[in-house]
């Protein structure tokens, strides 16, 4: 290449640091990097009420994952989906940045707060309406993935944001694309590319039993996963887990823990559990008879979700062993769950006060614990690490551990839900100035949690 032109390209190539102030505004590290909450340094460089987060992956040059993840990413774009504006590539020290929207809260974090406000009898004023808004928002955004033969691979609490105050409030988003795969064509088993994906808590039963060929299905397993928590506060398949690095998908603790929750499948309604590689293991260490008393509406029950409940109906249909018995992301949609009031709503906080807690910004000063306190994330990307069960026993060990930004509080703004949905399957993701809010005085009390509710 000609020297004077190399010069001129890299003179004219945009740096991060002239376009952002992110010094001592980091909000996670581990790992794989570091992530800032970015404030660009001129206001035409950002529209109002917008803010930013900026990824530093750690090292030097770019990984094979990292690399996945910018593909995917660039190519989609749905309100219900992170969005990655910009990559930012450092030559001088050969450092990668990613550029994507700031999401104040994650359900993670939303969750162990109500589970903190339950165990302390303290009053948490939200929406009526707020999982169902969440889990409508979610089941969008996955439905999006799918239709696009795109399969996440890593849904959990952690890797679902929420946005906090600007134009889109109370907007829920899928985020780390890390695992995600393609799967219209695969040259050859996804287990064979990737033999251990999804974390623990939120695996499906056929991954558990090493299936080599798996589908959509996995996805909506971890959604009912996410479902069940949201309606109770608490995680339905948690167990300690040691072996977090294991390449071994089998998994004995947590299939026990689903088998205590869901009682052990029969054969004649998971047909090819047969088929599963490890369904000899399956059938050496484990007894059917240890739990013909458990089942899915005894759990709830216990939590005060009832059967004749609607989420419950919902929720029974994510949670089937059998992934070809599954519900569909797009059958989900049009569950009858969602057409009874009151209905989903576009911003989850439907204009009321934001009663998360803001967080503070992490020096490298700062110990571990500090750094480390929970799987969240910022703009969809890791921020590496592992945390164990026994440092926090209400979270999966990850595969790497997950940052949270600070958060933010109160404001106004949100549409209709019939707008909301014509504006979500037009493909506009963008709040339409001048639109009312249309709900008011719905927010009741939520000091039992979500789930109890419902």
């Amino acid at each position: 290449m000609d020297y004077e032109f190399k010069v001129r390209l890299t003179n004219e190539r945009q740096k991060v640091e002239d376009l952002f102030d992110y010094e001592g505004c980091k909000v996670g590290r581990g790992t794989y990097g570091h992530v800032y909450k970015a404030n660009p340094k001129k206001k035409e460089n950002s529209p109002e009420g917008y803010e930013y987060a900026l990824k530093q992956i750690e090292g030097t040059g770019i990984s094979m994952s990292a690399c996945r993840e910018i593909a995917l990413l660039r190519e989609l774009k749905h309100p219900n989906v992170i969005c990655l504006h910009k990559v930012f590539l450092s030559h001088a020290d050969r450092k990668v940045w990613l550029l994507f929207e700031f999401a104040a809260h994650d359900l993670w974090h939303i969750i162990k707060f109500h589970r903190s406000a339950k165990a302390n009898k303290k009053v948490v004023n939200v929406p009526k309406n707020m999982v169902k808004s969440l889990l409508y928002q979610i089941l969008d955004g996955i439905h999006y993935l799918h239709s696009n033969w795109v399969l996440h691979r890593d849904l959990k609490p952690a890797n679902i944001l929420v946005m906090g105050e600007g134009p889109e409030r109370g907007r829920a988003k899928i985020a780390d694309m890390g695992f995600a795969r393609l799967f219209n064509s695969p040259l050859k088993p996804l287990a064979d590319l990737d033999p251990v994906v999804v974390t623990f808590w939120y695996r499906a039963p056929e991954l558990l039993l090493g299936a080599r060929h798996y589908t959509k299905a996995i996805d909506i397993w971890a959604i009912g996963c996410i479902f069940a928590e949201l309606l109770t506060s608490e995680p339905i398949f948690h167990c300690r887990q040691e072996d977090i690095k294991t390449s071994n998908p089998y998994h004995h603790e947590q299939l026990d823990r689903i088998f205590t929750v869901m009682g052990f499948p029969q054969e004649k309604d998971w047909e090819d559990i047969r088929k599963m590689p490890e369904y000899p293991t399956l059938m050496k260490d484990f007894k059917k008879t240890n739990y013909v008393n458990y089942n899915l509406m005894k759990y709830m029950d216990k939590h005060k979700v009832k059967p004749d409940n609607k989420a419950f109906h919902l929720l029974q249909k994510m949670l089937i062993m059998d992934p070809t018995k599954r519900i569909s992301s797009e059958q989900a949609l049009h569950d009858p769950y969602f057409s009874e009031e009151p209905l989903p709503h576009p911003d989850i906080f439907e204009g009321a006060p934001i009663p998360y807690p803001k967080r503070e910004f992490i020096t490298d000063d700062d110990n571990d614990d500090k750094a480390d306190t929970g799987a969240s994330k910022v703009g969809g990307q890791k921020a590496g690490g592992n945390q164990g069960a026994a440092s926090n026993p209400n979270q999966p060990p990850n595969k790497r551990m997950r940052q949270m930004p600070p958060t933010t509080t109160s404001g106004t703004g949100g549409m209709t839900t019939s707008e909301y949905q014509q504006q979500v399957h037009h493909g506009n993701n963008q709040h339409q100035p001048g639109m009312g809010f249309a709900a008011s005085g719905n927010a009741q009390s939520g000091s039992n949690g979500f789930g109890q509710r419902f």
